[in-house]
């Protein structure tokens, strides 16, 4: 059984700054393209970040310049450094480990920005 937990979240004010971890069990974390999706009230899921097993990433228009995405293979572990937060950046953030048509998700840690 797969597991991916987030954690991290939490309220930030305006141009503050958040780190979010997300960690895997049960699974070879390596063979993951590993993401990071955010879903605000009303809104569609989207794809905020992701980062491929050599450790390529790609960003989404409004997290490049203020956001990075990391993995440390050794703990399992993904992580989203998210800085120069914006009151748009509010959003349940989810864990996404994806390989061929397998994906799982994590439950999700809200993210709120504002003052």
């Amino acid at each position: 059984q797969v597991h991916v937990v987030e954690s991290g979240g939490g309220l930030v004010q305006p141009g503050g700054s958040l780190r979010l971890s997300c960690t895997t069990s049960g699974t070879i974390f390596s063979i993951w393209i590993m993401g990071w999706y955010r879903q605000a009230p009303g809104k569609q899921r989207e794809l905020v970040a992701r980062i491929g097993r050599d450790g390529s990433t790609s960003y989404a228009d409004s997290a490049k310049g203020r956001f990075a995405i990391s993995r440390d293979n050794a703990k399992n572990t993904v992580y989203l450094q998210m800085n120069s937060l914006k009151p748009e950046d509010t959003a349940v953030y989810y864990c996404n480990a994806h390989r061929s048509i397998v994906d799982y998700w994590g439950q999700g840690t809200q993210v709120t920005v504002s003052s």
